[in-house]
């Protein structure tokens, strides 16, 4: 068997595996599996890589970088042209002409002059892609994100005043801390908004985050392995 046979069969079979521990942790919720969407996070991963997930039927993708989505995903998507890419990562504003082309989602809406400038790129393009507001529930120095306390303005700002299509919010817990509060309070801030769609929980604690409502889980090390 070649490395690329090899490659396909890892990958084919960890999705499979998360697909099945999402299914089992929606039923534990009671809630129904086909209301969690999987995103296959599948950055620093080439196209090897990423196809075989592709054949299996899996069609939502999470990115980081814009550059590196611009180099390796119009193929894929001439392929299968069904692709949902979400934009995962932090997002610079002078790179937002290329994300609004690149991707279908914007997970990490996270300020004042981002808002504005995807706002303004939306109308120029003629198009519009659902956001989530990036929450930084640990409220920690170095992550991107708007803090819990001012989520509330910061979701009418978008919404009322720029007429974004704020669709959900998406938080990342502090790798060190228990992240069921976390997912919680996200619930929570959702909730009070009228928001319904919650991007929380990756490879080691989507079964938490499904029992307390995500929407989406952003999974890659559990499906693609580490790079």
């Amino acid at each position: 068997m070649n490395d690329l046979d090899l490659t396909t069969t890892k990958v084919t079979g960890n999705l499979a595996q998360v697909k099945t521990a999402i299914a089992k942790a929606a039923h534990a919720a009671g809630r129904n599996a086909d209301d969690v969407t999987l995103v296959a996070v599948s950055k620093t991963h080439d196209a090897d890589a990423i196809l075989p997930a592709l054949k299996a039927g899996q069609l939502v993708f999470g990115e980081n970088r814009v550059q590196e989505a611009q180099a390796k995903w119009p193929a894929l998507r001439a392929l299968y042209p069904a692709i949902e890419l979400h934009l995962i990562g932090p997002l610079q504003s002078n790179k937002v002409p290329e994300a609004v082309a690149t991707f279908d989602v914007i997970e990490s809406l996270d300020r004042e002059k981002l808002a504005r400038a995807l706002a303004t790129e939306f109308t120029k393009q003629g198009v519009s892609r659902p956001c989530y507001i990036q929450v930084n529930t640990g409220g920690e120095d170095q992550k991107a994100g708007v803090t819990p306390r001012a989520t509330d303005a910061f979701i009418k700002l978008c919404r009322d005043d720029l007429g974004l299509p704020v669709v959900g919010l998406m938080c990342i817990p502090p790798v060190h801390e228990e992240p069921a509060p976390h997912f919680a309070l996200l619930r929570k801030i959702a909730a009070r908004n009228g928001l319904t769609t919650l991007s929380m929980g990756m490879s080691g604690d989507f079964e938490s985050a499904i029992a307390l409502g995500a929407t989406h889980v952003r999974i890659g090390t559990a499906i693609f392995g580490s790079r």
